[in-house]
C-alpha cells in the first residue's frame, strides 16, 4: 500500500526523530545535541523535548534532557507482539547457562542492530545492554552476521551513508574493508569481532535462520578480552551457537 505525503504527521515524525538520538551512550541531552544529532533546527527540537517533557516522556533539568520510563511503553507494546523474543528467551537463558557467558539476540534496523533478547551472565560492555538496546551493525559480531546476509549492494549502501566512526583503535571503518570481512563471514557461516565496539570485548555471533531458509537475526556470545584469545572463540562456542541455530530454525517463521 502507499501511504501519500499529504497523510504523514510531520510533527509526529519529527517528536519521533528527537526520541532516536537518545541512546545508551548519550542517554542526557541537550537541546543543540538533540538538533545536532537528529537533523532538527533547533526552534523545532526545543518544542519537540519540551512536549515530550510535558508528557512525561523526558525529564528537563533547565539544560539537558532524558528520557523516563514513561517513553518504554512505544516499544514494550511491539516487543509483546513479537513471536522472536519469546521464542529465542527460554533457550538464551539455557545457553547462557550451559557456557556461563552472557548471550544476546539482536535483529538488523538500518544501520544498527537492535536488541530483542538478552542472558546476562556477568557484564562485557561499560554500557547496559537489554531488549531495545542499540548499538551499529558495522562493528559488532551480530551487525555483521546480519549484514552478510544482505545482497552486497545492500550492504555497501548501509556502510557508506554516513561515515563510519573508529569506536576503538580495533575497529574496521573502510566501507571495502568490511564488505571483505563480511564475506568471510557469509562463507565461515560466523562473525568474530575483536575490540571492535569498545576496547576490552570479544565476540561470536551466527545468524538465525527461519524454516524458510531467510535470516531473520542473529546470535552472539560477548566474553572479556582478558578471559579468551579470539583464536580461542570458535572452539569454546560455535558448537553451542550453532545449536542454538539449529533448534530454533524449526520454529521460527
Amino acid at each position: 500500500m502507499t501511504i501519500l505525503e499529504r497523510d504523514i504527521m510531520g510533527g509526529m515524525a519529527k517528536g519521533l526523530a528527537a526520541i532516536e538520538t537518545f541512546t545508551a551512550e548519550r542517554p542526557r541531552q541537550s537541546i543543540s545535541q538533540v538538533s545536532a544529532a537528529s537533523g532538527l533546527d533547533r526552534a523545532t527540537a526545543r518544542r519537540c523535548l519540551l512536549t515530550l517533557a510535558h508528557l512525561g516522556y523526558a525529564d528537563y533539568d533547565g539544560k539537558f534532557f532524558t528520557l523516563t520510563p514513561r517513553v518504554l511503553r512505544l516499544g514494550t507494546a511491539c516487543l509483546a507482539t513479537m513471536p522472536l523474543p519469546q521464542l529465542v528467551q527460554p533457550l538464551l537463558d539455557a545457553l547462557s547457562e550451559k557456557i556461563g557467558e552472557s548471550s544476546s539476540v539482536s535483529i538488523l534496523d538500518g544501520d544498527d542492530i537492535v536488541y530483542v533478547a538478552r542472558a546476562a551472565q556477568k557484564k562485557v560492555m561499560s554500557i547496559a545492554l537489554m531488549p531495545g538496546s542499540r548499538l551499529p551493525a558495522y562493528c559488532t559480531s551480530m551487525g555483521r552476521a546480519l549484514l552478510a546476509a544482505l545482497p552486497e549492494d545492500d550492504a555497501r549502501a548501509i556502510l557508506v551513508a554516513a561515515p563510519l566512526a573508529a569506536r576503538t583503535p580495533h575497529t574496521l571503518t573502510d566501507p571495502d574493508a568490511i564488505l571483505a570481512e563480511l564475506s568471510r563471514v557469509k562463507n565461515q557461516g560466523y562473525a568474530l569481532i575483536d575490540q571492535e565496539v569498545e576496547l576490552g570485548l570479544r565476540s561470536i555471533a551466527v545468524p538465525l535462520f527461519s524454516a524458510r531458509g531467510t535470516v531473520v537475526a542473529a546470535v552472539n556470545v560477548g566474553v572479556p578480552a582478558t578471559q579468551v584469545a579470539v583464536e580461542g572463540l570458535v572452539p569454546l562456542y560455535l558448537q553451542a551457537l550453532r545449536g542454538l541455530q539449529s533448534e530454533l530454525r524449526t520454529v521460527l517463521r
